[in-house]
């Protein structure tokens, strides 16, 4: 089996990889880090929760630290498409590159860009930036990314789900033509390979799983039920199942704060996160939930990705997503790096049609429950 000291990285980044308990490399990661190490761009597909984020991240802060250039310019731009995205990409680097003087920094909005401005003044290496917060840098000429050797599209499908495809287009336009460009994706559908196909370059394609798959270890079930009933369901089953922090979805923000005071009226530890709520509440909400002090953390679409929360064992579709492939990266929350999950979804007869398009895009049916069994 391929061990992490077998891909010729640097020793500095073995012993950050040695002490987050990182052996074995996931499938992801054995098929690309040595192809970036080589300088070629990258068209991945793999599920969420397969380890993306470092199959890119260890091989850049190889690269730049290797280059030793006195320049002061960044040399990486990874664009994701949320906040929580760019922060935890942004964690990423920063954990695997702890030995070494290669600096990362996340820009977002949601905040003010004050803080965000000082420390670009200092020496960046990386951005990790929204392309929204990432223009706005480019427009009040507070960046340069003229010296950028390493584009990353991180979760590329969802980018364009969520409209950013011109504001992807116009960031190209600052960076140079001549560079590295990695693709990875969690779906592959036509207007994402439409994207890969205009800003790479003779691309390596790597996929380690089938496209749309969810991961095996994930046990997936529906409970059919009214609408008005999903609330007195959802209770019975933190009862009777035990279900210790569990990540929620629903379909809007104001369902996700009405199910939020519901839970809390019965005495359940629970957040709600969403567009409209500052970043400064968001992060709290996702830190408490992660040191276990929220026992329910509700949430709409905008935290399908970019979530990254270790053994979360259970995740909750309060409403069924009309998009097929949002269910795939909902329950990807769960059963990450090979551990197993449980994803309960409710459906009520208007979301019936729904669930035949995610059990047609998964290629399976989602086995029925009831409070039974």
């Amino acid at each position: 089996m391929t061990a992490f000291n077998d891909l010729q990285l640097l020793q500095p980044i073995l012993k950050a990889l040695q002490e987050e308990q990182y052996h074995q490399p996931t499938p992801i990661q054995q098929k690309t880090i040595p192809e970036i190490l080589k300088g070629h761009d990258i068209l991945a597909c793999a599920q969420t929760g397969t380890g993306k984020t470092a199959a890119f991240a260890i091989p850049i802060l190889q690269a730049i630290h290797n280059r030793q250039t006195s320049s002061k310019l960044p040399q990486a731009l990874v664009l994701c498409p949320t906040r929580e995205l760019a922060i935890q990409v942004e964690e990423s680097f920063i954990t695997y590159g702890r030995y070494l003087s290669v600096r990362c920094l996340a820009l977002y909005g949601g905040v003010s860009q004050v803080n965000q401005e000082k420390e670009l003044k200092r020496k960046v290496d990386v951005i990790v930036a929204t392309p929204g917060r990432l223009l706005d840098f480019i427009q009040q000429e507070l960046l340069d990314l003229s010296g950028i050797h390493h584009l990353v599209l991180d979760e590329a499908d969802r980018m364009l789900d969520m409209g950013f495809i011109h504001d992807v287009k116009r960031i190209l336009r600052f960076i140079p033509e001549k560079r590295q460009t990695l693709f990875f994706s969690a779906t592959m559908q036509g207007e994402v390979q439409k994207l890969a196909q205009s800003i790479l370059n003779n691309p390596v394609q790597v996929k380690v799983n089938p496209v749309s798959s969810t991961a095996t270890k994930i046990q997936q079930s529906v409970y059919y039920v009214e609408q008005k009933e999903k609330t007195a369901l959802l209770l019975s089953l933190i009862k009777t199942k035990g279900l210790e922090r569990t990540l929620v979805f629903t379909r809007t923000k104001y369902g996700a704060d009405r199910l939020c005071k519901q839970l809390k009226k019965q005495g359940i530890q629970s957040a709600a996160i969403h567009g409209d709520k500052s970043q400064g509440a968001r992060q709290k909400a996702l830190t408490d939930f992660k040191k276990s002090q929220l026992q329910i953390l509700v949430a709409t679409d905008i935290a399908a990705r970019g979530i990254d929360i270790d053994d979360l064992g259970f995740v909750v579709n309060y409403e069924i997503p009309n998009i097929p492939e949002t269910y795939v990266h909902r329950i990807g929350r769960t059963g990450r790096a090979g551990q197993e999950g449980m994803a309960i979804s409710f459906c009520n007869p208007e979301e019936k049609t729904h669930l035949k398009n995610i059990q047609k895009l998964i290629g399976d049916a989602v086995p029925e429950a009831t409070l039974n069994n």
